[in-house]
């Protein structure tokens, strides 16, 4: 394969969606028409922060209209070493979308000999969403979260975005998908703003809980299935997600302190 060749005003750089887009390979679902019924959907997410970082979770149902389509569904997902992003919506674009923005921040750092900042992370996907507009408007719209550890401010982010490629950043929190209003109110109430992570992890998994108890788009843990949320801890060590058989004790604490009965 010979490699492409550009001229100095039309070299991309380090834009990896910028290259695509030169050699008319960018990702597309313009003008596609499509029946919102079977469409693949994922939530709910959210992401915490703690004093050391953040921790990112999410159910693992997907659904199309009424049915549900997938009960093992990834939804949280390293960006890079100290990144991740966690997706809510039509499930086909946003796992096209994260493998571009892993994709795009890998691009950057072989090109520029650097890793992109925490906000440039944040503006690549903003900038990934706002391509996606059109065919948001056409029932196929993904509403991520993104969060990482700042190494340069030592201390964990948070982003939340809108359809349009809307960029927002959060203190405490972040939540998205159909659940997100249960779990949102959850973290509300239990977030004191100086939580660590293993109080993180537990609060996480509370608000996805009440969340898939009022939201049918939502799936609850399922101890028969050994099914249990996707909960991934993000601090200077780097991306780590946490193991289901502690995910499983956590999840069985919690159901005892809700019905006050051992499970």
């Amino acid at each position: 394969m010979t490699l492409p060749r550009f001229s100095p005003d039309s070299d991309p750089g380090p834009d990896f969606l910028g290259l695509l887009q030169r050699l008319d390979r960018s990702p597309s679902w313009n003008g596609v028409q499509v029946d919102a019924n079977q469409i693949t959907h994922g939530t709910t997410v959210v992401a915490i922060q703690t004093l050391d970082g953040v921790v990112m979770s999410g159910d693992r149902r997907a659904t199309s209209g009424h049915l549900i389509s997938h009960r093992t569904i990834e939804k949280v997902f390293p960006a890079d070493q100290h990144s991740g992003v966690a997706i809510a919506g039509a499930a086909g674009p946003a796992m096209e979308m994260v493998r571009l923005f892993q994709l795009q921040i890998e691009h950057y750092e072989k090109v520029e000999g650097r890793p992109l900042s925490l906000d440039g992370k944040a503006n690549q996907l903003s900038q990934m969403l706002r391509s996606n507009l059109p065919a948001a408007l056409q029932g196929l719209g993904v509403v991520p979260i993104f969060a990482g550890f700042d190494e340069k401010l030592q201390k964990g982010r948070l982003f939340e975005f809108d359809i349009t490629g809307g960029r927002y950043e959060e203190k405490d929190f972040a939540t998205s998908g159909s659940g997100s209003l249960h779990a949102s109110t959850v973290l509300k109430l239990r977030h004191n703003g100086k939580l660590s992570t293993d109080e993180a992890i537990d609060l996480s998994i509370e608000a996805l809980f009440h969340a898939a108890d009022e939201d049918s788009a939502t799936g609850g843990p399922d101890p028969i299935r050994g099914i249990y949320p996707v909960v991934a801890v993000i601090n200077s060590s780097g991306f780590t997600r946490i193991e289901d058989s502690e995910l499983a004790t956590r999840t069985n604490r919690l159901v005892e302190k809700v019905t006050g009965e051992r499970s």
